[in-house]
């Protein structure tokens, strides 16, 4: 097995405490583990990991095969008194605060279908108690995706729906401005297409994988604004410490005072987080991510007995709590200054990346490694952050594009067939990543070259077999097997009426500018406003020299020109509008024909556009 520049440094395997951590207040599971949608189609497959109970194969990292392990239980746990947690039954965990009447849902998962099986099992064992609260801990979709699974339509009226300020907006602004790239590459790091095999798919380090059913969005009806705010649901008190920047732009931690529990979001699980998903993101701020560690710390210290999060299994006891906390901190810190001492001395991202290591202590504690995010590409995301994509080397500034680039190196090497047998050298001689890189260029030179394609799909399988990280293993796999099988994108349609209408006016028309073709509007030179009748604003869209903008007004102040068309209506119907339903129902003065126009300049993105090919 060749594995990839992780540190090799491992911590010891006798040390089983996260195992007896995981199964500790085990209550019961669901059997079988599937959760199905109201059409029979599987959106969760939890059993489909029974083979981690054996022992590790030779196709598998055993350190990522122990954390996949710890991550496929699956149940309700008991973690404090009137705490308890579902896990196992999405990529993240359902966690449910016992109140004086009902029960107060902390993150309701990613699909409606698991979260209504969640809050099924928790009821099985702890009575058919009602949701009394709701609260989200951060802005990522797997954490309030399944809302209307425990809220279903007509229940929620009079239920405290609680989230950090801003998480609305950040909620939904991935699916505007970058949404269908970052679906495609999601792809591959969850490795939705893989099996579940030990050769195949055997989690993403975090947890097991995403489920697949109805993703939702409830608003929050409390903002939590400040550090130090409080607030009571069902007789249960919540402390807020206000963490923006951290693992989402909009996170938060909080403490349960009379529970002695500390609920740490995503700030702090049993991994190395990421700087920068290999899906795509806008770059976290590691500095801050440890300094919000540390004012939790002090924030908190002394107040509580036990310390969950919104994905892997508690720590018990204050003093573990205490040297995981500050573990994690020093994680964050580290990884952040360390890349910025290096930069400062000239180094670039990848230089630094491959020289950077942890300092022993924390290489040696399970809760450190990469096996979401890595040391290797989190000190790429850093360097990204402060320095951007270009390392100052002047030839790196106006390099060809992949395919051209890839076509003037193999003709350099000699041809294809020379390259391909330098590369499957490299790759015998155990340098898997350089024959990557060799069989890349040959693949993007000529794409249609079979064998080249079939060495690089090995070559990318041995990668990925290797890793400790779990996303990488997925897109090194995932990527073996759309050389081999073309493109596969799954069906299942991720939106929901639900999220679009929580899109804010300006994200919808942002929406529209970001899928102008340009090219084609470059000619085009038109006016049309929007006079919203539920806001009492009016947007002025503006089509020139191939950019839409738009600004807004209130609606009863005089435009300082006339535009060629204006629409009156609300906001359901703008949404109506832009799924193309016409102008039914919509009040219009000037020429109609500028809409058509406009929306025929408006492309659509192509959700299976190649990745490991040209």
């Amino acid at each position: 097995m060749t594995a990839l520049p992780f540190d090799d440094t491992a911590p010891p395997f006798e040390d089983t405490t996260d195992f007896a951590d995981a199964d500790r207040g085990f209550l019961g599971a669901l059997v079988p583990g599937v959760v199905r949608a109201a059409d029979g189609r599987v959106v969760w497959d939890n059993d489909a990991y029974d083979f981690l109970r054996a022992d590790c194969p030779d196709t598998a990292h055993p350190s990522l095969w122990r954390q996949s392990r710890l991550c496929a239980r699956q149940g309700l746990y008991k973690v404090a008194d009137r705490v308890y947690q579902v896990r196992g039954l999405d990529l993240s965990n359902m966690t449910l605060i016992e109140g004086e009447r009902g029960v107060v849902v902390i993150d309701p998962l990613i699909s409606t279908e698991t979260a209504a099986a969640a809050l099924a099992l928790y009821r099985e064992h702890r009575g058919d108690r009602p949701v009394t609260g709701l609260v989200y801990t951060h802005s990522h979709a797997d954490h309030f995706g399944g809302a209307r699974g425990v809220l279903p339509h007509g229940s929620e009226e009079g239920v405290p729906v609680l989230a950090p300020a801003g998480f609305l907006e950040h909620a939904v602004s991935e699916t505007v401005y970058a949404g269908n790239a970052m679906v495609r590459r999601a792809g591959f790091m969850y490795g939705n297409d893989l099996p579940r095999a030990p050769d195949g798919q055997i989690g993403v380090g975090l947890g097991s994988a995403t489920s697949n059913g109805t993703i939702t969005l409830f608003p929050p009806t409390v903002d939590i604004t400040r550090t130090g705010q409080e607030e009571t649901v069902d007789g249960v008190r919540m402390l807020f410490q206000l963490t923006p920047g951290t693992e989402a732009p909009a996170e938060m931690n909080f403490l349960f005072p009379e529970l002695r529990a500390l609920c740490l979001a995503e700030n702090a699980t049993h991994n190395l987080h990421n700087v920068l998903t290999l899906r795509g993101a806008v770059v976290r701020d590691a500095r801050i991510w440890g300094r919000y560690l540390d004012e939790a710390i002090d924030l908190f210290d002394g107040r509580y007995d036990v310390a969950f999060a919104s994905h892997h299994w508690p720590t018990w006891g204050r003093d573990n709590v205490a040297a995981f906390l500050t573990e994690q901190r020093d994680l964050y810190a580290y990884l952040h200054d360390q890349t910025l001492r290096r930069l400062n001395d000239g180094p670039t991202g990848p230089e630094i990346a491959e020289e950077l290591r942890l300092p022993p202590a924390l290489e040696r504690r399970w809760h450190a490694r990469g096996y979401y995010g890595s040391l290797n590409h989190n000190v790429k995301a850093v360097y990204q952050r402060y320095l951007g994509w270009f390392d100052g080397n002047p030839a790196h500034l106006w390099e060809h594009p992949p395919a051209e680039l890839a076509q003037r190196y193999v003709e350099v090497a000699g041809g294809a067939d020379a390259v391909l047998g330098k590369a499957r050298a490299y790759a015998d001689a155990g340098d898997l990543r350089f024959a990557a890189t060799l069989l890349n260029h040959v693949v993007f030179a000529d794409p249609a070259d079979t064998a080249a394609k079939e060495a690089l799909a090995a070559v990318n399988t041995r990668l990925g077999r290797g890793a400790e990280n779990g996303t990488w293993r997925n897109f090194y796999l995932a990527g073996a097997q759309e050389l081999r099988q073309g493109v596969k994108v799954s069906a299942v349609d991720p939106s929901n009426p639900e999220m679009t209408a929580a899109l804010t006016v300006e994200m919808l028309l942002d929406s529209v500018a970001v899928r102008i073709d340009g090219p084609r509007a470059w000619d085009e030179d038109l006016t049309i406003d929007l006079v919203l009748t539920d806001e009492q604003r009016r947007y002025r869209l503006t089509l020139h020299n191939g950019a839409l903008t738009h600004r807004s007004h209130p609606a009863g102040e005089a435009p300082k020109s006339a535009a060629g068309l204006t629409l009156t209506l609300d906001k359901p119907r703008l949404l109506g509008l832009l799924a193309g339903q016409g102008l039914d129902g919509i009040g219009h003065e000037g020429d109609p024909g500028l809409l058509t126009r406009l929306f025929a300049v408006v492309t659509k993105a192509d959700p299976a556009f190649p990745v490991v090919t040209p």
